[in-house]
């Protein structure tokens, strides 16, 4: 039985790749059926294609005429559509948003791409770093006198693309709630990550920000702002913005009667400082600086890895992590107080429950 505020909702999904398959584990986890269109003999399946989790799949083979009948059968029921190839494509195979609309005219259509439906880039490949790079995003990350540092795949493809997209379908899903009719969300990577920089672009106006790397107040520039290492070599992060906070951490660390930390926005001693900084936070490991500084108004928090971060005791005692079939996998989230959201299921296999996933859309399957 799903669970979550978007239950009832139908969603069926053209399979891809990174923030469309992102986006429907966001819209499954809160409760949505996604119905997955996979292509006939494709691979996939694996326990470990965390992304993939929640949905049941339909292999179709879209360039024949019986397999194009269920995908249209699918699409006739939907209340949302998520696809992620270049534009043009849907068009191609005949699946369009205006064909889509023309026989659904409740549809919520989602266009996953990086460039955007139109453009000079509309049509060339790319990838999340790319996408990031265009926006100003990529140029604000890394360290002084070093190449800009890659931020995973997260700003792009799940930032600005799959939680823009997300945000997109539930808004238009409201919106058709008054107005009875669907429409065409383009949710480009690129639009996404730039909305991302909002603040930054206005700290920039207001020449509080510069162009400069590891400069600035959140970018690793200021000393009360940044991640160091420790005695055992591993690393604590400190964000004590505040005038409070930062009181705290000149406590704690034996600062508090060096001058040089008596103007925390002083910026002409940054550099300076952050040595300072630097140099007793090495003098104790990872563990003690937590035992000394978590939990406190510091804004401490010790550097995780991938195997260590779900058996913290704050993520515990959330819940944050759970482990399905043996694969250890990040919660739903955000939380509901009376419609909670959960996982639906392991990722399926191209085809597993198709049959079963039409039945329960009303889609009788005609014998070919």
């Amino acid at each position: 039985m799903a669970s979550g505020p978007l239950d009832g909702v139908k969603v069926v999904e053209f399979a891809g790749i990174g923030p469309g398959p992102f986006c429907c584990m966001l819209l499954s986890d809160m409760g949505a059926d996604v119905v997955r269109i996979d292509r006939k003999g494709g691979r996939g399946g694996a326990i470990t294609d965390v992304t993939a989790r929640g949905r049941r799949s339909v292999a179709l083979d879209l360039k024949d005429a019986n397999d194009a009948a269920v995908a249209w059968a699918l699409i006739e029921k939907a209340d949302a559509l998520v696809e992620g190839f270049r534009p043009g494509v849907m068009e191609r195979l005949g699946l369009g948003p205006d064909a889509a609309l023309a026989r659904n005219e409740r549809l919520v259509y989602g266009r996953m791409t990086g460039w955007g439906q139109n453009g000079p880039l509309a049509h060339a490949a790319g990838h999340d770093l790319n996408y990031i790079a265009i926006t100003g995003a990529l140029h604000a990350m890394g360290r002084k006198g070093a190449a800009p540092s890659p931020p995973l795949n997260l700003v792009g493809d799940y930032g600005g693309g799959a939680l823009y997209l997300a945000l997109g379908i539930c808004a238009a899903l409201v919106d058709r709630a008054r107005s009875g009719k669907g429409q065409v969300i383009d949710a480009a990577i690129t639009d996404g990550a730039a909305s991302m920089m909002a603040m930054m672009y206005g700290l920039r106006a207001a020449q509080i920000w510069t162009d400069e790397r590891d400069a600035n107040l959140l970018d690793g520039g200021a000393p009360f702002y940044d991640v160091y290492e420790t005695a055992d070599g591993k690393y604590v992060s400190i964000g004590s913005l505040e005038p409070q906070f930062y009181a705290l951490l000149l406590e704690k660390t034996g600062l508090r009667e060096d001058g040089a930390f008596a103007h925390q926005m002083n910026k002409a001693e940054w550099v300076s400082m952050s040595e300072k900084v630097a140099s007793i936070i090495r003098t104790k490991t990872r563990d003690q600086w937590a035992t000394l500084m978590e939990g406190t108004d510091v804004c401490f928090a010790p550097v995780l890895d991938m195997s260590e971060a779900p058996h913290h005791a704050h993520n515990v005692g959330r819940a944050a992590f759970v482990e399905l079939q043996g694969v250890v996998q990040p919660a739903p989230a955000p939380r509901f107080s009376r419609t909670p959201g959960a996982i639906q299921g392991p990722p399926p296999r191209p085809g597993s429950e198709g049959e079963k996933a039409l039945a329960d859309w009303g889609i009788e399957l005609r014998p070919t």
